[in-house]
């Protein structure tokens, strides 16, 4: 997820840096962006969906950085109660060999 949102911003910034240093007038008098003829109106939808592109990378990292950060916590936590788990199991196997090993009266 976090990759995904990466990637969804780097084209809405990509798009967005294009447009800027690219679009110009052709000889025509149209609008050119990377030495295609375009109309105003694709320009300013190009605009959008770069904006739209951008945020919702964000929030796509955003929720992907959470997910990734709560899972970790859960295995951390998984780990130690089964360490835990792990001792005391060790701890009553030593406590029977003992039991077992007392004379019995």
């Amino acid at each position: 997820m976090l990759i995904l949102g990466l990637l969804l911003i780097a084209v809405g910034a990509l798009a967005i840096v294009a447009a800027i240093f690219s679009a110009g007038y052709s000889d025509s008098g149209h609008l050119e962006l990377l030495g295609t003829d375009i109309g105003v109106l694709f320009l300013f939808f190009l605009g959008v969906g770069a904006g739209v592109a951008i945020l919702w990378g964000f929030t796509v990292a955003k929720f992907g950085t959470k997910r990734q950060l709560r899972q970790r916590r859960e295995s951390k936590k998984l780990s130690e109660l089964s360490e835990k788990l792990d001792r005391s199991e060790h701890e009553r196997v030593i406590e029977r060999e003992r039991d077992e090993d007392r004379p019995s009266l």
